[in-house]
């Protein structure tokens, strides 16, 4: 954009301001908490947030999450090239990942509930070295989605503001790391709420502004009519009557595939979505996970089926930044089709809120990576290797300062990658084909006990190796180069995408029949014991037992937990597969294998089930976690009226908060326990876990 819509002072308020603002607003939150809740930020309470989280909380952590500034960025440039299929295939090939997640999910709580990472479950199972090898590629996917995050989020901000793209990537860390230091997981999760809330707004605003209001669009049947036009310009190569109107689109399915293929691994190997899970209470994992996995769906389908379709119908408007010219292939690989769009759609409103949800995108989800690493470095590092015994103290000291060196790694990182000419597009293209590999045997870890430690720790080495080689060859085959161009296309990305995720499922068979099968018993991940926070509720003066997520279990609160996990593991696995089935068959292949173009209506329907999707995302995300913590806000708020007007002392406030908690969690409790199967059922009484506890 060569005149930016907005000033570059603009930029600086926005990534400080607010940065500022949330840090500024968690630091209140953990001491209003503190004070009335007996909430005291221990190392426990830092990386898994007390293990106490509703489903309402989880599941708009899930979508803050997966919500990148690829989810709207790299979408909308999808949709740009590929027309309506686009969106579709991000949206379907990225949501099926995080239904299937939530029966990993449940099985890490059965299967290892003191755990803080996914890593030392494969410590605890397979020894030092498989422990190695996974750490390794846990890194690689935090580091690859950071990158993305913040690579995608500064070019944005540069390319409305003018900011210098240098200074974006330093400054768009610093309220984050301010605010997850401050509170942690927690805050994390708190602000992933707020960021959620205002995330879903803007986008009903820019959808209801487009198919609705806007005088130079205002309806689907005119942006219809436009798209039909832009069809007879510029068709679209491998669509179907290179039509904007169709899934059938032959370059949009291979994105579909690498898109599948890639958000496997920056699911599965993502710690940060083991934290959520670690996080959220027993009974609230699963229902967490489905909605937030249904709730995210209608923020890519909707976001780029309003932003990329209004690119294509408005460019040849003179409020368009590139008009006469269309946009450049390096323009929309750097995910500037959605600002491009919003500026012509809206104007300079339209710029302001791009760059917010741009922001609340890059911050969310950089927060959440923050977290992820700052866990597994205090834990599987520090803990395991250099001082099993470290205090809670010691543990918190080295979490806050993992989150600050590796916010400047990632920063640094990013801008040799900016100079380097490597865009977001690139990056999230290329995830598939350098952690794929390691996808399948973490699953098996937690789901089969026949996977022994030599198929555990080669297969990801391994296909890695073929999956460079197929990718590298197929760039240079198709176009005799290996540039960052060459190597970015879709056919070189497809084939290491698909060998990487795929090729495991020959090693791994392999090596276990050639070693010999483990027959695991599942006991070990048992003995992964929690943080020492003795010494930090003595400093505080209070007894740890009375604090959130400080109560240790007794046997008959694990049996009964354990009885609800089996339950929940069930339910996960139908209700799973029956989505993902939904959502990659039996909803687009039809229209597919059809070679359907849309019709007028059929394309006022397909817009209208968006909208009304986003609706349900706000009251599942934005306004249910309110719904199931209104108790806790009103007896906080209670609180702090008496505490100010001096009815009672802050001392009297928190006996009684502790005192209605725990009559509340005992409540909870015994409704819980007239839902459990008594006896426990066949398969929670035969799990060694439940003997060795």
């Amino acid at each position: 954009m060569v005149n930016p819509p907005l000033e570059p002072g603009v930029g600086y308020g926005i990534v400080l301001g607010l940065g500022f603002a949330f840090a500024l607003g968690m630091i209140l939150v953990t001491f209003v908490l503190r004070r009335y809740n007996s909430e005291l930020v221990t190392s426990e309470m830092f990386n898994t947030a007390g293990r106490t989280v509703k489903s309402g909380l989880v599941g708009s952590a899930v979508v803050s999450s997966w919500t990148w500034a690829a989810t709207l960025l790299q979408s909308t440039g999808v949709c740009y090239r590929y027309g309506v299929s686009g969106p579709f295939w991000y949206a379907s090939g990225a949501t099926v990942q995080i239904l299937l997640f939530a029966t990993l999910a449940i099985e890490l709580k059965r299967r290892a509930p003191n755990a803080h990472t996914y890593l030392e479950v494969v410590k605890a199972r397979y020894g030092t070295w498989v422990h190695a090898v996974f750490m390794v590629f846990a890194l690689a996917t935090n580091i690859l989605v950071s990158l993305m995050l913040i690579v995608g989020g500064s070019a944005t901000v540069s390319a409305l503001t003018g900011m210098n793209q240098i200074a974006a990537i330093f400054l768009l860390p610093v309220g984050v790391v301010a605010y997850t230091l401050v509170g942690g997981l927690k805050a994390t999760i708190l602000t992933d709420w707020i960021h959620t809330f205002i995330l879903l707004i803007i986008i009903i605003i820019f959808s209801l502004t487009a198919y609705a209001s806007s005088e130079q669009l205002g309806s689907p049947s005119a942006v219809y009519d436009l798209l039909v036009e832009a069809a007879l310009s510029h068709p679209v190569e491998g669509n179907a009557e290179g039509s904007y109107l169709t899934m059938r689109s032959q370059e949009g399915v291979i994105f579909f595939v690498i898109n599948i293929v890639g958000n496997f691994g920056t699911v599965f190997l993502d710690n940060g979505y083991y934290n959520k899970a670690i996080a959220a209470s027993p009974v609230h994992a699963l229902p967490g996970y489905i909605i937030g996995g249904l709730s995210w769906f209608a923020i890519p389908w909707l976001t780029a089926t309003t932003m990329g379709l209004s690119a294509l119908a408005l460019e040849s408007s003179p409020s368009f930044p590139t008009y006469p010219d269309r946009m450049s292939d390096a323009d929309v690989s750097a995910g500037l089709v959605l600002p491009y769009a919003a500026v012509a759609l809206l104007g300079r409103g339209g710029a302001i809120a791009t760059l917010l949800i741009v922001f609340m995108a890059v911050t969310s989800a950089t927060s959440s990576e923050l977290i992820a690493v700052s866990s597994i470095c205090t834990y599987d590092l520090y803990r395991t290797y250099f001082k099993p015994n470290a205090s809670g103290k010691t543990l918190i000291w080295m979490s806050h300062c993992i989150v600050i060196a590796y916010a400047l790694f990632i920063s640094a990182f990013s801008v040799g990658l900016y100079y380097a000419g490597v865009s977001m597009g690139y990056l999230y293209l290329m995830m598939g084909v350098v952690i794929g590999s390691a996808v399948l045997p973490a699953t098996l870890t937690l789901v089969w006990n026949g996977q022994n430690k030599w198929a555990a720790g080669l297969s990801p080495i391994l296909g890695l190796a073929f999956a460079l080689i197929a990718w590298l060859v197929t760039a240079r085959k198709e176009c005799n180069a290996l540039d960052v161009t060459c190597t970015g296309g879709n056919n070189p990305m497809l084939a290491g995408n698909v060998v990487a995720l795929l090729s495991p499922a020959v090693i791994i068979p392999i090596l276990s029949l050639a070693f010999g099968l483990q027959k695991y018993d599942w006991v070990s991940m048992m003995e992964i014991r929690r943080g020492d926070d003795h010494d930090l509720a003595d400093t505080a003066g209070v007894d740890l037992e009375n604090t959130v997520g400080g109560h240790t279990e007794t046997a008959a609160e694990f049996e009964a937990e354990q009885a609800k996990l089996s339950r929940a593991s069930k339910i996960s696995k139908w209700t799973t597969v029956f989505l993902t089935l939904a959502f990659l068959v039996v909803w687009p292949f039809p229209m597919y294998g059809s070679s359907y173009i849309f019709s007028k209506p059929f394309f006022t329907g397909w817009v209208t089930v968006g909208i009304i999707w986003i609706f349900c995302s706000l009251g599942a995300v934005g306004l249910f976690p309110v719904f199931e913590g209104r108790r806790t806000l009103v007896r906080t708020t209670k609180a702090i009226f008496n505490d100010i007007t001096g009815k009672k002392s802050a001392k009297t406030i928190r006996a009684e908060q502790t005192e209605e908690i725990e009559s509340e969690i005992r409540a909870e409790k015994e409704k819980e326990a007239k839902g459990t199967e008594t006896p426990p059922s066949k398969e929670v009484r035969s799990d060694p876990g439940v003997v060795a506890q």
